[in-house]
């Protein structure tokens, strides 16, 4: 017969087993949560869809009212754009669910066009104090960022510098980029909606930028930040980049929300709230 030493034996052999697996798991769900990256995104990476010289935002049913832009994503989209026109198109940009539209001034070197060689639209839950209280980008909302009239650096939310040469400091204006990188341009969308009206007379004034951290009174609801980075296959002396609305410092973007309003709110609920680095399909990295 078994002695009672020999069960006692058995019966911690058990217990120790048992309590491995139940630090193993809990091991394991901390690393889990360990890896998850704390930065609160999702990008649509796109590429050049076309150019005219329209602006379906500020000069809309007005073909050729606009100086030359360059778009991306919804392959439909002209001056007479509305959001009925651009269901169902195709797009460039990846994600494919997402066939907004994306637009900015072409650039210009030596009177010839450039072509972007990377353009990323990062939607972020930075800028706010709150990232939990972010609402989905209505669809249809259509956003305007930066300002074609700048004529100083005063009235300009341009930003240019050089990619993989961080020594370069960051301006208003193009910058000397040095031999073998590329100019960079990022802008930032307002963030805050006033949550009635998709548009306005001056295509701004329905949206506006948190004031230390928060989203004024009159533009209540928080929406994903809208981040525009674009990359362009130039480097060396400046002198000869124009955009089609004058210096960098005019350098300005428009935005026609056409994600399927599923995939944004899917985002916004599993990355952006809970503060989360997703990939373009939406999903934690």
């Amino acid at each position: 017969m078994t002695s009672w030493r020999a069960l006692l034996k058995i019966g911690l052999v058990f217990v120790l087993a048992a309590s491995t697996v139940v630090i193993g798991a809990i091991t394991g769900a901390a690393n889990r949560a360990d890896a998850v990256i704390r930065v609160a995104e999702f990008p649509a990476d796109c590429t050049l869809s076309h150019r005219l010289p329209d602006d379906p935002i500020v000069f809309p049913k007005l073909p050729g009212a606009s100086h030359s832009h360059d778009f991306f994503g919804n392959t439909a989209t002209d001056a007479h754009s509305e959001y009925g026109d651009l269901l169902g198109q195709t797009g460039t940009c990846d994600p494919n669910v997402d066939i907004s539209s994306y637009w900015v001034p072409t650039l210009f070197r030596d009177n010839q066009p450039v072509v972007p060689t990377g353009i990323t639209f990062y939607y972020l839950g930075e800028g706010v104090n709150n990232p939990a209280a972010t609402q989905p980008t209505p669809v249809g909302l259509k956003i305007v960022a930066g300002n074609a009239r700048a004529t100083g650096d005063a009235d300009s939310l341009a930003r240019w510098s050089c990619l993989h040469a961080g020594h370069v400091p960051p301006s208003k204006n193009f910058v000397n980029c040095p031999s073998g990188t590329q100019l960079e341009t990022y802008l930032d969308f307002p963030q805050c909606w006033n949550g009635t009206t998709l548009d306005s007379s001056n295509h701004m004034s329905h949206m506006a930028y948190p004031v230390g951290g928060n989203c004024p009174s009159t533009h209540p609801v928080q929406v994903p930040k809208l981040r525009m980075v674009l990359r362009y296959p130039v480097s060396g002396d400046p002198s000869a980049l124009r955009l089609a609305s004058g210096d960098g410092r005019t350098m300005h973007g428009d935005f026609f929300n056409v994600w399927p309003a599923d995939e944004m709110e899917r985002r916004v609920r599993d990355c952006i709230r809970p503060v989360i680095k997703c990939g373009h399909d939406g999903r934690p990295l």
